[in-house]
């Protein structure tokens, strides 16, 4: 371990690919329907991990090697799906419950559960449950760096003329100090 950028952050030595939980797969092909995720029994064989650029402002992707129509005929003959690259950003390494939720997001897509819908989301939070804003200083940077790049530093009341430091991405429904609908 080592330290850098600060005084409480700490940095794990980053591994040359990143891991796989043994009890991950196996766990997926308890919960998951063969009609929903044909790919599974295929991933142990075709499955790499890779770390992608940390600067990337995605925390993982899924990439198969053969194009998307290809991918729905293999899906729908059931058959492998070919080789199969999950990227990593490498700043989960300082967050191993979000490393995991992540791979465990990425794994459902390589699985054959290709849109985010209700059963991939549902899925993804019992495997492995995301960590809590407050609890993980990657979501909080990530936040920030979101925050730096948009033009209003500061929210001001429409009604009342209350200012404010922005915090949250998103706008928000009412003013703090007056409690009406908020409207800039």
């Amino acid at each position: 371990m080592s330290e850098a950028d600060g005084p409480d952050r700490t940095i794990l030595e980053l591994p040359e690919k990143p891991w796989l939980p043994d009890e991950l797969i196996p766990e997926l092909k308890t919960r998951l329907d063969k009609k929903d995720a044909p790919f599974l029994k295929f991933l142990g064989k075709n499955l790499e991990l890779i770390w992608i650029d940390e600067n990337e402002s995605r925390l993982g992707m899924t990439r198969f090697e053969c194009n998307p129509n290809e991918l729905f005929r293999r899906r729908k003959l059931k058959v492998s799906c070919g080789p199969v690259t999950i990227g990593l950003n490498p700043l989960l390494n300082n967050d191993l419950v979000l490393y995991r939720h992540t791979l465990v997001h990425e794994l459902l897509h390589a699985s054959g559960l290709l849109d985010h819908g209700s059963i991939h989301a549902d899925l993804a939070k019992e495997i492995s449950p995301p960590p809590k804003l407050a609890e993980s200083t990657v979501l909080q940077e990530m936040r920030e760096r979101v925050l730096e790049k948009l033009p209003e530093r500061q929210w001001i009341c429409g009604d009342c003329g209350y200012t404010w430091e922005r915090k949250r991405v998103t706008m928000p429904s009412r003013c703090p100090k007056c409690a009406r609908p908020f409207k800039s």
